[in-house]
């Protein structure tokens, strides 16, 4: 066997391999061999077929067998013997004419063929021990625990009838009957009966909720609204409907009284006791802020102390993920670049920017990963699959079976468990210093987020 490098250009590497074709016969007439004992052919005794009879009847497909098999040990071995890390599969060129395939598959001619792949870089780790990190901590308060079950009553509120002859306010919630129509013409799914509908909480299209303040029961209004150009259904979206609308009840909302019964409403024994539970859920979604900004904070250490070009191709691929997936999302809501105060191109450079530090990212933590022999068990992946299976009641099986029935899906719970830890061992050589912070100072960053 010869093997030529043909190609040395920064990550990209490319080989051409020369197998002999006595060598290649050698493979098949052993492969041959062991099949003497295993196959049955009618006027021979098992184990007694002749190696050149089983030649004439197997020899073509125990051939491509052993070409397949070879290729891949012979690739194998490129690899080990240079100690390089594939960045992707390697791409693989055989010879395409028909006869000069026959020849090799017939052993009349050596095999030659060339295999490119692209290399990841030797990654030098830095020193955890010298990081740094900032770990903010916020109590939960009273005030805090008092807020979240007011949200909850707030969303559990009573409505109480209005007195005869009044008026649908902001907050009030109007029982309707509507009929929709587009340029006239009735649409699927624009008609109602006795549907509830609060004034201001923002659940119908926009610009139905304003028009209803004012109305009383037994009037009828003929509501002009549109729908959003990012609506679900395709056929309405953008499109200006009216809707000829009668109210047939008017309630205005109670003030919750949260006390023991409302506690009993929620299944639980007492105040006291939903304040407590509802303080332990706080805490728990307090540490999970907690740890995302920990998180970041290190991800940002590490993309600081880890700089070297990734391979082109791993960039790309993840830049093309990124890219049509936005291209997918503002065609659905009809955006612009423009839109978005920027242009196309330099959109483009930022997400390029953004897959090569996710590449880069996830190579260091490879890379640490392996050095340190830190692996994800697959009974960590069955609790990560039974959490999801959770989250779906009913579907439990249908979601368990789609994950054990799709390797890609589990891949993706996999990999979010093996990055945290990462993390968790980078955290217990970093110097961590715990900082007390107010609650809107450790939820600033999602909150601003979820305004935007």
């Amino acid at each position: 066997m010869q093997v030529k490098e043909t190609l040395a250009e920064g990550l990209k590497h490319e080989y051409q391999v020369s197998i002999p074709a006595s060598e290649l016969d050698a493979k098949v007439d052993a492969r041959l061999s062991e099949l003497k004992s295993k196959v049955r052919i009618n006027g021979f005794r098992p184990g007694k077929v002749p190696v050149a009879h089983l030649k004439k009847v197997y020899g073509k497909s125990v051939a491509a067998e052993t070409l397949e098999q070879t290729i891949r040990d012979t690739n194998t071995q490129i690899f080990t013997e240079r100690g390089v890390r594939l960045a992707n599969e390697p791409k693989i060129t055989m010879p395409t004419e028909e006869k000069e395939v026959e020849d090799i598959l017939a052993g009349k001619s050596d095999l030659t063929y060339t295999v490119a792949f692209e290399v990841v870089p030797p990654i030098a780790l830095a020193d955890f021990k010298s990081f740094s990190v900032e770990k903010p901590v916020a109590e939960v308060a009273d005030t805090d625990v008092d807020e979240a079950i007011k949200r909850i009553a707030d969303q559990n509120k009573s409505y109480t009838a209005k007195a005869e002859g009044a008026k649908a306010e902001t907050g009030d919630r109007v029982t309707v009957a509507f009929k929709g129509t587009i340029g006239g013409v009735a649409f699927d799914g624009g008609t109602g009966e006795n549907i509830p509908v609060v004034i201001g909480s923002n659940t119908f299209i926009p610009g139905f909720e304003d028009q209803l303040i004012g109305i009383a029961v037994g009037e009828t209004r003929n509501v002009k609204a549109s729908f959003p150009k990012n609506y679900a259904a395709a056929n309405l979206a953008g499109q200006d409907a009216e809707f000829e609308t009668t109210a047939s009840l008017i309630e205005a909302p109670q003030d919750p009284v949260i006390d023991d019964e409302f506690a009993k409403s929620l299944g639980l024994e007492s105040l006291d006791k939903l304040k407590e539970v509802m303080r332990e859920r706080l805490t728990q979604e307090f540490a999970g802020a907690t740890r995302q900004k920990v998180k970041r904070t290190l991800l940002d250490r590490l993309d600081e102390t880890h700089k070297f070009d990734p391979p082109p191709s791993l960039v790309n691929d993840e830049f093309d993920l990124m890219w049509n997936s936005i291209k997918a999302e503002m065609e659905s809501s009809q955006k612009t670049f423009a839109d978005e105060n920027t242009t196309e191109e330099e959109a483009r450079e930022e997400y390029r920017k953004i897959a090569d530090r996710r590449v880069r990212l996830g190579l260091v933590l490879s890379e640490i990963g392996e050095k340190n022999k830190i692996t994800v068990t697959d009974d960590e992946v069955s609790r990560a699959v039974i959490e999801r299976a959770r989250q779906m009641p009913g579907r439990e099986k249908e979601v368990w079976d789609y994950y054990r029935s799709n390797p890609g899906a589990l891949a993706q719970l996999r990999a979010p468990i093996f990055e945290d830890k990462v993390v968790d061992f980078i955290l217990e050589l970093a110097n961590v210093t715990e900082t007390k912070v107010s609650r809107e100072e450790l939820f600033k960053d999602e909150d601003e987020k979820a305004a935007a």
